[in-house]
């Protein structure tokens, strides 16, 4: 595993920094109001018809998304089964410091945050009556799900490091994952990328990005 250095982003939330790369786990801007920006208000917030879904998420990371998810199931009483693929997982000693449930005022949850951390792989764990999680080992390129989810959080790192996990072999995988009106969100709006969606079969737009960043993309699986 590469080194690793926790870093304060302008909202007050911490990220991971890989220095190696010169690349972290969430916007220097705020780690916080991008995943709500980029995966809530631009992916949940479309189901919010549905009472219950499947998401998936590329890059489980710091586990930000699935704990931000979970306080909205709780909030909206909507049930969502929550998959996580990682292959390279993050230290207790890293995790253990991220001040995600702090400064999202949900200090009840700390101990629930702590234990996506520490949750066994490849098995569903119920955290809630709206809210379960299941996290797979996997590298991207070997995931093999169909039909599964009706939203995919797609978090993996950026193209300028990892230009690989977003081929459009990676997005074919994504677009057999989704049901039929499925829908993947990410931070990522280069013009390769959306290439490679549509190649894939994805129907494609770009949307207002989060702070500090212009665009963003939703892709859709308008079979």
């Amino acid at each position: 595993m590469m080194d690793s250095q926790l870093i304060a982003t302008s909202d007050g939330s911490v990220t991971i920094y890989l220095p190696q790369w010169n690349e972290s786990y969430h916007s220097k801007h705020g780690a916080i109001q991008e995943a709500y920006h980029v995966f809530i208000k631009n992916g949940l917030d479309f189901f919010s018809d549905k009472r219950e879904l499947s998401i998936l998420e590329i890059g489980f990371g710091t586990g930000l998304n699935a704990l931000i998810t979970f306080l909205e199931s709780q909030k909206r009483k909507q049930k969502i089964n929550y998959t996580a693929v990682e292959y390279y997982p993050i230290s207790q000693e890293l995790y253990s410091r991220l001040n995600y449930p702090e400064l999202l005022q949900a200090e009840s949850s700390q101990e629930t945050f702590l234990e996506f951390h520490r949750c066994g792989w490849g098995k569903e764990h119920s955290f809630s009556d709206f809210f379960s999680l299941e996290k797979l080992r996997f590298r991207f390129e070997e995931i093999d799900l169909e039909n599964r989810f009706d939203l995919i959080y797609f978090d993996a790192f950026g193209f300028r490091v990892q230009p690989e996990l977003w081929s459009a072999e990676i997005f074919k995988k994504m677009f057999t994952a989704l049901k039929k009106q499925g829908i993947l969100t990410t931070y990522a709006a280069r013009g390769v990328i959306t290439r490679n969606m549509k190649e894939a079969g994805f129907s494609v737009r770009k949307t207002s990005g989060p702070v500090g960043k212009r665009e963003m993309t939703i892709a859709s699986k308008n079979l």
